[in-house]
């Protein structure tokens, strides 16, 4: 069967490790680092160039929280396309707009072949999927920095494989660092989709993930997934 999970985390939810855990679980793709190299293909433009363009990746979170400072005065309803300065392998130039539409055809390739997705608005995009279970992962501030803090070594081989250079020595999250990564996020989500990625309406499961063990988290979520995929 082809379960469809999307999962909207912010930072320190633990998001990357329960997202490959029910992947595995559920026996299907987790789709994370790979759509940005899906959409570089299908642009045509560089992968860096769809790093700065990913709410996931470290090296567009500048560009979101820049996104996030203008939002005030985006008419609601309207599409931004504004330039970005890449250009496709023809030398056109591309917009935003586009870099979001090819994340979403990647995105729906979910719904046919099932897998797991981990934040770009997924919920929003799979929103008409009648099998597609939707999950956010959240909780208080103070103890999401503690949890990131404790997988410091899994973080920094997440940026490791996003291709940031290796620090000489690691550097602890800050509650700056985590108030900053929850913005760009949600700067993402609202700039893009006009939706607010914290509102319980766009999921059918919010689950402070700080609170419950991570094992337990995935039990839960692989239990609905069932579920949701039989009816």
């Amino acid at each position: 069967m082809n379960y469809v999970v999307t999962i909207s985390a912010t930072f320190g939810s633990g998001g990357s490790v329960i997202g490959p855990a029910v992947a595995e679980r559920l026996g299907v793709p987790f789709l994370d680092r790979a759509i940005p190299g899906e959409v570089a293909r299908d642009i045509g433009c560089s992968l860096e160039d769809v790093l700065e363009h990913d709410d996931r990746a470290p090296t567009g979170f500048d560009r979101l929280l820049a996104s996030a400072a203008r939002l005030p005065s985006v008419t609601m309803g309207s599409v931004d396309t504004t330039f970005i300065g890449a250009t496709d392998g023809d030398g056109r130039l591309l917009y935003d707009q586009e870099f979001v539409e090819n994340t979403e055809r990647v995105i729906g390739k979910v719904a046919a072949d099932g897998g797991v997705v981990l934040g770009r608005a997924a919920a929003l995009v799979l929103a008409e999927d009648d099998r597609a279970l939707h999950v956010r992962l959240d909780g208080p501030k103070e103890q999401r920095l503690s949890r990131a803090i404790a997988m410091r070594e899994g973080a920094s081989r997440e940026a490791l494989a996003w291709g940031a250079p290796p620090a000489d020595e690691w550097r602890e999250p800050t509650m700056r660092e985590l108030d900053d990564n929850d913005r760009a996020r949600s700067a993402y989500v609202r700039r893009f989709y006009r939706a607010d990625a914290a509102s319980p309406r766009h999921y059918h499961l919010v689950v402070d993930s700080t609170a419950i063990a991570v094992e337990s988290c995935v039990d839960i979520v692989v239990r609905l997934a069932r579920e949701r995929a039989g009816a």
